[in-house]
């Protein structure tokens, strides 16, 4: 009972996380009137939330290996509370600039440590399912602390949204000091090995494509509020709604996803850039017709949770000698796709080129994305039908020798072969769970 308690303390915080980041799509509107500014002004407070993750997140990992997880986890959501706080009193546009960017910073790093402390609360095998639980907090967040936001937003001003974030912050900082116990960091790995990870090609493809193509993505989210309000013809007070239906796209996602990429990462991951694509095409197309916008804001949640998922497993399979590092750049790469989605919506929107611009602008980004995930999926498969397997062990003459589905370039040196591939080279179909508590599983079938 006392771990699955402190697991929810920790939802709580993740829940608190995913509604700050998303929180501000659905107040852009009254914050630009608040402070006189232009929409793609207002959408700055979106884009510097996430260039504050895409700082925080690797910095804090590299700087916080060595602290009392329990420690840092009440250190990161102090900042996240101030930042909040900074945004609920911000007195002009700058100032909430500035307090976004602060409470980016504890983000990924909060969502890392949180579900390695609830992995390590658990039993062997229930680890999977209590870092998944952690992260349940990010997809409720989406479907209720979101829309109450929002709605909070067109009642009362934006300011009480913020304030709400806040409160949530403090919620968690109390649950962590109750019910979660002190946790020793784990012995912190080599700097430079984990350095000499982030080198290799299909990690650095994996990287670019997330970071670029799921900016297509928040071009169109960032903007949803006025979209719906000024283009599709919905009141202010159904923006939450639209909103919800995000939420429920995203958990559907993550439902569907599980077997797709048990099945194969690689075609997973292309269909959900693909499906990203060709949603945000149809949006452009169909944003003034209410039920095929609501719609396709639904099939945005959908193929874009498929999408990051595939890519998290994928990363972590390429890096599975780093998986704290590994972690915390996958959250920076999708922040930095939020912050470049938002900017380049911005811009085209001041351009003057209307409020169908940004998806088109998003199915330009996600085409790149496209582009990129296939060389990755190209240059894996290439790695895998030339690479030659050992299982003699590291004593032998032929040791070192890369694992079936390592490249040359890309295997560490030295390394067995992972666990569930045959000796023949040939992989026996499972592919690492989302969430796994220990990302060093059996490669996948591709």
């Amino acid at each position: 009972m006392a771990a699955r308690l402190a697991v929810f303390a920790l939802a709580i915080g993740a829940f608190g996380i995913g509604t700050a980041e998303f929180a501000t799509m659905g107040l852009l509107p009254q914050i630009a009137a608040g402070f006189d500014a232009s929409l793609p002004e207002a959408g700055h407070a979106v884009s510097l939330y996430a260039l504050g993750v895409v700082v925080g997140a690797p910095l804090i990992t590299v700087l916080g290996a060595k602290v009392d997880r329990r420690r840092l986890l009440l250190g990161l959501m102090v900042v996240f509370v101030l930042g909040s706080i900074g945004s609920t009193l911000a007195p002009s546009l700058g100032a909430l600039l500035g307090s976004r960017f602060l409470t980016g910073l504890p983000h990924g790093a909060f969502l890392g440590v949180a579900g390695i402390v609830a992995a390590s609360l658990a039993r062997p095998e229930r680890r999977g399912t209590a870092m998944a639980r952690v992260m349940l907090g990010l997809t409720v967040s989406n479907i209720v602390g979101v829309p109450a936001a929002a709605a909070l937003g067109a009642a009362f001003g934006w300011r009480v949204a913020y304030a709400l974030v806040a409160a949530i912050g403090l919620v968690t900082l109390l649950a962590i000091l109750a019910l979660v116990p002190t946790t020793a960091p784990a012995a912190a790995p080599s700097m430079r090995g984990e350095l000499r990870t982030l080198k290799r090609r299909q990690v650095i493809l994996t990287l670019i494509a997330g970071s670029v193509g799921f900016g297509g993505m928040f071009a169109v989210y960032t903007y949803i509020a006025p979209t719906m309000t000024d283009l599709t013809g919905i009141p202010a007070a159904g923006v939450p709604w639209v909103l919800v239906c995000f939420g429920v796209g995203m958990t559907a996602g993550s439902l569907i996803v599980g077997p797709l990429v048990d099945r194969s990462i690689e075609r997973t991951a292309l269909l959900g850039i693909g499906g990203l694509g060709i949603v945000l095409l149809a949006f452009g197309a169909l944003a003034h017709l209410v039920w095929a916008a609501i719609a396709c804001v639904a099939l945005l949640g959908i193929c874009g949770s498929i999408f990051t998922t595939a890519l998290q497993v994928r990363l972590l399979r390429d890096s599975r000698d780093a998986p704290s590092l590994a972690a915390a750049m996958n959250h920076a790469a999708f922040n930095l796709a939020n912050a470049i989605g938002a900017f380049l919506g911005g811009v085209v929107i001041d351009a003057g080129l209307g409020l169908r611009a940004p998806a088109l602008t998003g199915a330009g980004l996600t085409a790149i994305g496209l582009v990129v995930t296939a060389a990755a999926v190209v240059t894996h498969a290439r790695s895998r039908s030339r690479s030659v397997i050992d299982l003699s062990g590291p004593g032998s003459p032929s040791a070192g020798t890369p694992a079936a589905g390592t490249s040359t370039a890309d295997a560490p040196a030295g390394r067995t072969p992972a666990a569930g591939t045959s000796a023949a080279g040939t992989s026996t179909g499972r592919a690492p769970a989302p969430g796994a508590g220990d990302p060093r599983g059996s490669a996948p079938a591709d």
